[in-house]
């Protein structure tokens, strides 16, 4: 029960057939050359991203929204901190006093 059992690789059954012969292929290159855009095309620059006064206001409230959020996190952990420190306190304070008092 403790003693390692190794796997054997099993023998294959039934019809092996061997594998393919792959034979190479002559590769001819193409005989015609790529047409060239004309040079005279006018380019147009534009900004990338273009913010409309909607998307502006979208992008001010999911920002005001995920300030609250991780704000109201942050302070809920530091109130959690705050009363797990005060409740240690107020143990210690009782223990001693009941300690002392004998």
């Amino acid at each position: 029960m403790f003693q390692p059992k190794i796997p054997t690789m099993p023998q294959p059954t039934g019809l092996v057939t061997p594998p393919a012969v792959v034979e190479p292929a002559t590769v001819t290159p193409a005989a015609h050359t790529p047409q060239l855009a004309p040079a005279s095309a006018p380019v147009l620059s534009r900004p990338a991203v273009q913010l409309t006064p909607g998307t502006a206001l979208a992008l001010v409230g999911g920002g005001t929204a995920v300030v609250l959020v991780v704000g109201a996190v942050l302070v809920s952990m530091l109130l959690a901190v705050a009363v797990t420190a005060t409740s240690t306190a107020v143990c210690a304070v009782v223990i001693r006093s009941l300690l002392t008092r004998h």
